[in-house]
């Protein structure tokens, strides 16, 4: 796939983007050499290669990744926190209305 200049054109007000001549035909290089990149990409033949679960799986064996259990460490200290507020109700903090 390649695009022409006046697809960058078109694109570029789409966007609401002001393009001189000169910067539209740098653009138009540039877009279809991301697409020749992204064409070279998608002709690897990729049969028979399992996806990676993590980046060093491919130089290392048996990486796992090293996720936590999510279990809470903290002790829960609400009220000491409301302590010091001015008003507070059901372990909510009460302010004043600002807005009518």
């Amino acid at each position: 796939m390649s695009l022409t200049l006046s697809d960058v054109k078109r694109i570029a007000n789409l966007a609401q983007l002001e393009m001189s001549e000169t910067q539209a035909g740098t653009a138009l290089e540039q877009l279809n050499g991301i697409f020749a990149l992204a064409e070279q990409m998608q002709a690897v033949d990729t049969n028979g290669v399992a996806p990676l679960s993590h980046p060093l799986a491919a130089h290392m064996n048996n990486i796992a990744l090293r996720l936590r259990e999510d279990v809470a460490t903290e002790p829960n200290r609400r009220e000491d926190y409301q302590k010091v507020a001015p008003k507070t109700e059901d372990g909510l903090y009460l302010v004043p209305k600002v807005i009518d």
